[in-house]
């Protein structure tokens, strides 16, 4: 599928992923809304990517707050008249242990899962009349077990997979294209906060890059890098006394690699 001149929708276009995929789909020569909630960023990357000829907008949105994305989306349908493929890419994530910070918690859970959900109503039923549409979610390899001091993370991505997999049956008499993407790890202002070691980090470029060829090619499920799925299939089989052995040793620290 080409993505030239669709109206594509791009959330979490502030930081990371987002941002550097903002920049990929632009060379894609697509029309491009990017939402975040830091608008000052956004409104210097769209500049940045008129360069390109195409027409990108930037609205403030925090996919957290269900009228803010009423709001903002409205505004990009009167813009674009229709979305084509919405890539909801927002996240954040929080380091948790027992007795931890349950306001960190809901928010975590408010953006990576009903931060999806808020998003995905404003689209299904002007997906359904136009009898097509694309919804990208973006989730996580951590989906596939409760990984310590990930309490918040690996249950809202393991949530927003599931719902995003009950969707793709459900809507495909619809016409409409539901993808899953599960990156690993990937070098981004939220991962260079962890102090532990990260397998096969990979560079975010690289990870766009991925991410863009594989909404090309219609594919149903979006992962990388591969050690890394395969590794967390492993620990989805894993004997959960072998799991609760191993995830109770002290994680290596990145310091020395």
């Amino acid at each position: 599928m080409e993505l030239k001149d669709k109206n594509i929708l791009l959330t979490g276009a502030s930081s990371g992923i987002g941002y550097t995929l903002a920049k990929s789909l632009a060379k894609e020569k697509c029309n491009l809304a990017i939402l975040a909630r830091r608008i000052e960023i956004l409104d210097d990357l769209s500049e940045e990517l008129k360069a390109f000829g195409k027409d990108i907008i930037a609205v403030k949105c925090d996919v957290s707050k269900k009228e803010n994305v009423i709001e903002a989306f409205s505004k990009v349908k009167n813009h674009f008249n229709k979305i084509d493929i919405a890539i909801l890419n927002s996240g954040i994530s929080h380091r948790s242990a027992v007795n931890s910070d349950e306001e960190k918690g809901e928010q975590v859970i408010n953006v990576n899962l009903f931060g999806l959900i808020y998003c995905i109503e404003e689209l299904i039923d002007d997906f359904k009349k136009n009898n097509e549409g694309m919804i990208v979610g973006v989730s996580s390899l951590a989906d596939s077990r409760g990984y310590p001091l990930s309490s918040y993370y690996s249950a809202s991505k393991a949530a927003a997979s599931h719902y995003l997999e009950s969707l793709r049956v459900e809507l495909k008499p619809y016409n409409i294209k539901v993808i899953t993407i599960k990156p690993g790890f990937v070098r981004t202002p939220m991962t260079d906060k962890n102090e532990f070691y990260m397998p096969f980090l990979m560079d975010v470029e690289k990870a766009a890059d991925i991410i863009v060829k594989g909404i090309k090619k219609g594919k149903t499920i979006i992962q990388f890098p591969l050690p890394v799925v395969l590794g967390s299939k492993f620990l989805k089989i894993m004997p959960n006394k072998l799991y609760d052995f191993l995830m109770s040793k002290p994680l290596p620290s990145k310091k020395n690699y």
